[in-house]
């Protein structure tokens, strides 16, 4: 194995991670898991590619032992950064079959006649894979589904990973000085989100999982990113939805941005957001759980009769494309206990009844024995540019 300077991990750590999902394969009367999800070999061994999107899978016995099938350009990141000794490539090639070459590998393993998990819920298990593997497997072993194994663990942080939040939490600081300072009448929005993305590598961050949101004018109440950039208007109003990385670690943020004197109604709005927003943060509490927080936010929006999304939020951690949000999130009736060590956004949409003005102040949290420690430094007053 090798793991390079860079890496924020010891060798160390990944065996004590690997040494947790072995106990739950036991805990849970499987004999090995097959990896499908990037986020997973990302805890489990370090490893991290784009590579997922072609076929590659990582095992991991309940005895311990690891192995890598990949693409041969993803052996080299592998072998480069990772806790993984046993790396085997599959070549592209017009009969490639790499569902055979892991029913190999499983044999090797002593997987015959085994039970073995199996992450369905993966980007990187498309169906057609799936229906390979299944094909490749079929009378050799028995595959349930385990994708929520590895991601149950992968919650609650340790000390390092969450020194790796702290400081995407920085690095989303940093782009948020960028925003608030470039965000006047008159700016190119391409030259503020170039900005943004600039502090975070300057920080020496990461891309993150998905794109940032960055919409201004009648697309400020759109919650997803939108091709095309506009110059902001002389009162205009920009929904910023961004995340420092680090490591891969995320910590988002989001914001609303106004230039020239905002109504009353605006003013009024936002305010109603901080309101629910602190109400929803201090649900933050080991014992508490996912469902607590969003009720908070939205007994605060129904009463002052706005209106509000259906979800307010979720976990964060070491996540790749198409998303950063991870598990578990914040809805009405979800039970998920809230526990410390865990990372939390807070995204406080609101959005006046009539569907054109919006507020959305967001920010990342630490949870912790006595409460949330916030991962921004920074004031979720409303800016206005004038």
């Amino acid at each position: 194995m090798a793991l390079h300077t860079t890496s924020p991990f010891t060798t160390a750590e990944f065996k004590r991670r690997q040494r947790k999902v072995c106990r739950e394969l036991v805990r849970r009367g499987f004999d090995g898991l097959l990896m499908f999800r990037q986020e997973s070999m990302y805890y489990v061994a370090g490893y991290a590619t784009f590579g997922y999107c072609f076929f590659q899978c990582l095992y991991l016995g309940a005895d311990g032992r690891l192995t890598l099938l990949t693409r041969l350009p993803d052996t080299i990141i592998a072998g480069l950064d990772s806790a993984i000794d046993d790396i085997r490539p599959w070549h592209f090639v017009s009969d490639a079959t790499p569902a055979d070459d892991l029913k190999n590998i499983l044999e090797e393993h002593g997987a015959r006649g085994a039970r073995l998990g199996i992450e369905l819920d993966a980007y990187g298990l498309t169906g057609l894979h799936y229906t390979r593997v299944q094909a490749a497997l079929a009378n050799f072993c028995r595959l349930e589904d385990a994708s929520s194994l590895v991601t149950e663990l992968r919650v609650i942080k340790s000390k390092a990973e969450l020194a790796c939040c702290r400081k995407a939490g920085e690095l989303a600081d940093a782009a948020l000085v960028e925003a608030n300072r470039l965000a006047v009448p008159g700016a190119w929005g391409g030259d503020i989100l170039a900005a943004m993305q600039g502090a975070v590598f300057a920080g020496d961050g990461d891309y993150s999982g998905n794109e940032f949101i960055f919409n201004s004018g009648p697309r400020a109440i759109a919650g997803r990113y939108m091709t095309g950039r506009d110059y902001l208007g002389s009162k205009d109003q920009l929904t910023i939805e961004w995340a420092g990385v680090y490591r891969f670690y995320h910590a988002a943020m989001m914001r609303t941005i106004l230039t020239g004197r905002p109504s009353k109604r605006h003013h009024d709005l936002h305010a109603v957001a901080l309101d629910a927003h602190a109400a929803s943060a201090a649900e933050l509490k080991p014992g508490n759980t996912f469902g607590d927080v969003f009720d908070a936010y939205a007994k605060v929006i129904d009463k002052a009769d706005h209106f509000h999304l259906t979800a307010t939020g979720y976990s964060l951690g070491a996540t790749f494309p198409p998303s950063w949000m991870d598990w578990p999130m914040f809805w009405h009736g979800n039970d998920t206990e809230i526990r410390p060590g865990m990372v939390l956004f807070i995204h406080t949409v609101v959005t006046a009844k009539n569907k054109k003005i919006t507020t959305a102040p967001g920010q990342t949290y630490i949870v912790t024995r006595n409460g949330a420690e916030s991962l921004s430094k920074l004031s979720m007053e409303l800016v206005v540019n004038v």
